[in-house]
């Protein structure tokens, strides 16, 4: 079975912005000027393709980032020529904080983005910690700034935020021709045209001469583009400064190849809601976005030997694929989907699991359209599936030949903050509850469950109140699991700020053979790690703990000292000032002693977390909060309240700009002050301030504050 598409005619992207930019409008117009759909729907009216679940659909947001398959002809083309078309899979991700996890292991696989910006916003909290994951990814990205239509909306004032707070390689490649009201289409800077959308929603595109009073502007920032497209190549810029002509054709090319190298970021504009622009956007993402052909092979290592190895997008080189999101579907069971980078797989065969050493029959294969599935029986390199009814999978699994493994990097997701008491209101909600857990776990890396083994009750724990409030209203719906859920919680974490050591003797006797363990150890902050220098052989790493072996001349045997990071690791779980789990830090296991009949493994581990506990003790614990970067947009007139409130929750502000007639203040507030505050702002300001909070990083409590902390665990 060969492929239908050529890898030169593939593009693997995603749809991120900030929440109510307009992403799942754009896609829906994806979807609409594609012809995979001959009906619009509205976010507004619950009817959108991508915003599936029902907690969308009433909520009006992204929940969950939903994959779709469709096939553009760009419409410089003659539409008859279908083997012009290239094919799309698009994923349009959430845009609200509590689903980052969404964005962040979609942008993993995707080989290019539409960032969207609201035209009166422009860049947004999330639209800053999009561009960080993609950052992190080095994924190409091109700009849409929508909403050109709103009241309020400036195309200049966005794009000196996206310039100001993301990168200074962003380059206007459209003005808008009108705002507002009068919004009626685009000017294109490197054609030097105009073009209206006109017919049924704004279907048919039509090319003009750019309007007089926008000619000046036009043959300005036409210069700049040219000046920014050529300044990379010296051949095109002697023509240019020769005052010779470049083609267009000449410059696309050139485009592509910065934008590909994250050298430059072209910036559309235009309205979905309004059907102005978005087919020129598809048009871009054809001539600027990288298919899996310009994408650098993907690194991995051999699962047997520990080396470095690569894969070449191709289907002629062995099988890998990336299991990047784990979905429950009431019809089929548990959809795995992965990005397969390079070989080819057959529905029917056997998927060979490196992460977890296992191997399961690949059964069906799905490609999906939202919460549509077609079956397909066949895969190929760059191409973007699911899997129907792995049952080990999990996200961040690496699929390969079981001949020539390879172990691919996991994705790395933030710890949550918030957490809550969940119990069953019934015997058999308590059966179900623990299923439906681990599925929504399974579903979501961020999503934790603990089980607090004094009281016996269920914990868990999220990225926000949202986040875990859809989690409870999911299990009822989906799995039919009715809960009673107490307050949402702090996730507090705890740390040392000392050095201490540490000795701890484990013996027991009581008839026949004993138990001894014996282990001398040494704790202090973790350092940060130098991406530079390779982590030595005795030492293991993880993100927030650090075991070091330095046991000379066999005074413990090898096959124990696991045992003793074991047992540290769960004495670090329990935490020492209020039983939170501990991070950052370093244990080295420095001395030691053993019984030749009566030293065992549980000895050696109960030694370890008997020795962590003494040794913490003495190591100026302290506990860490949850620190939130804070944005509240406000009238004016409210000022003072807003800024003695933010004051009176322990925050700290760190700058006030403005945004249009709007103030906004952005500012580091802990967690523990902010529930509840979106109503007290809508209280104290008529109702016309809103606001917007991300994770940022973990903090010291004051010691008066830790006090409270303390007293409230007893």
């Amino acid at each position: 079975m060969q492929r239908d598409y050529t890898l030169d005619k593939v593009r693997n992207f995603g749809v991120i912005a900030h929440i109510d930019a307009g992403k799942t409008t754009t896609s829906e117009r994806i979807l609409f000027y594609t012809g995979e759909i001959h009906k619009i729907g509205e976010v507004h009216d619950g009817a959108t393709t991508t915003d599936w679940m029902e907690q969308e659909r009433e909520r009006g947001i992204t929940i969950t980032a939903a994959a779709i398959t469709c096939f553009w002809n760009p419409s410089y083309m003659p539409k008859t020529d279908v083997s012009k078309k290239v094919r799309f899979n698009v994923i349009d991700t959430p845009g609200h904080i509590d689903f980052t996890v969404e964005v962040k292991r979609s942008l993993r696989v995707l080989d290019g983005a539409v960032v969207v910006f609201d035209g009166v916003a422009g860049v947004e909290p999330q639209s800053e910690t999009n561009w960080r994951y993609a950052d992190e990814g080095n994924v190409p990205r091109m700009c849409f700034i929508n909403k050109m239509d709103r009241m309020g909306a400036s195309f200049e004032r966005s794009y000196a935020s996206i310039l100001e707070r993301l990168n200074k390689r962003a380059v206007r490649f459209q003005i808008p021709i009108g705002t507002e009201g009068d919004h009626i289409g685009v000017v294109d800077l490197l054609k030097m045209k105009a073009y209206y959308f006109e017919g049924e929603k704004g279907i048919n595109v039509i090319e003009k001469e750019i309007p007089e009073n926008l000619v000046a502007d036009a043959k300005k920032y036409h210069n700049e583009l040219i000046e920014k497209a050529v300044e990379h190549n010296d051949v095109l810029m002697q023509q240019y400064l020769d005052g010779k002509e470049i083609s267009v054709e000449v410059l696309k090319e050139e485009i592509r190849k910065l934008v590909i190298q994250n050298k430059m970021f072209p910036v559309f504009t235009g309205s979905a809601l309004k059907n102005v622009g978005v087919q020129l956007v598809l048009d871009a993402v054809v001539d600027y976005l990288p298919s899996p052909l310009d994408i650098p092979a993907i690194h991995g290592i051999d699962p047997n030997t520990g080396d470095k190895i690569d894969r070449h997008p191709s289907d002629d080189e062995p099988f890998a694929a990336l299991a990047f999101k784990l979905q429950n579907d009431p019809f089929v069971g548990q959809l795995t989907f992965f990005r397969v980078y390079s070989g080819t797989i057959e529905a029917g065969s056997y998927i060979y699991n490196s992460t977890t050493g296992k191997k399961e029959r690949l059964g069906r294969i799905v490609r999906l359209q939202a919460d549509k599935r077609e079956e397909v029986k066949k895969v190929f390199s760059g191409e973007i599936a699911a899997a129907v009814g792995l049952k080990d999978a999990l996200t961040s699994n690496t699929f390969c030949d079981e001949e020539k493994p390879i172990l691919l990097e996991v994705i790395k997701f933030l710890e949550p903050v918030v957490s809550l008491r969940v119990e069953p209101k019934t015997k058999a909600d308590q059966e179900k509850m623990g299923m439906a857990l681990r599925k929504l776990a399974n579903e979501d890396p961020t999503f934790k469950i603990t089980s607090n083994s004094e009281t016996g009750e269920t914990i868990i724990s999220g990225m926000g109140e949202l986040h875990l409030d859809i989690m409870v209203d999911r299990m009822k719906r989906e799995f039919g699991v009715e809960t009673t859920v107490g307050k949402p919680q702090v996730a507090y974490r705890e740390t040392i700020m000392g050095t201490a050591e540490a000795e701890h003797k484990y013996i027991k006797q009581s008839g026949g053979k004993g138990q001894y363990g014996h282990v001398k150890i040494t704790l202090k902050p973790m350092e940060k790690l130098d991406p530079e220098k390779k982590i030595p052989k005795n030492v293991s790493r993880y993100d927030d703990f650090e075991f070091i072996n330095s046991i000379k001349g066999g005074v413990i045997p090898q096959e124990f000292i696991p045992a003793v990071e074991k047992g540290v690791h769960e004495a670090m779980d329990r935490g020492i000032v209020a039983g939170f789990r501990m991070v950052n830090v370093s244990c080295e296991l420095t001395f030691g002693s053993y019984h030749d009949v009566d030293s065992s493994e549980i000895a050696y581990k109960i030694a370890g977390s008997q020795a962590f506990q003494e040794g913490a003790k003495r190591a100026k614990p302290v506990i860490l909060e949850p620190i939130m970067k804070l944005e509240v947009l406000f009238p004016e007139k409210f000022m003072g309240d807003v800024t003695g409130s933010i004051s009176s929750k322990r925050g700290t502000i760190q700058e006030m700009t403005e945004r249009g007639q709007a103030k906004v203040l952005h500012a580091m507030v802990p967690l523990s002050e902010m529930f509840g505050y979106t109503t007290q702002l809508r209280s104290m300001t008529s109702g016309q301030g809103s606001a917007t909070m991300e994770f940022d990083h973990y903090e010291v409590v004051p010691k008066n504050v830790e006090a409270s902390i303390v007293e409230a665990r007893k």
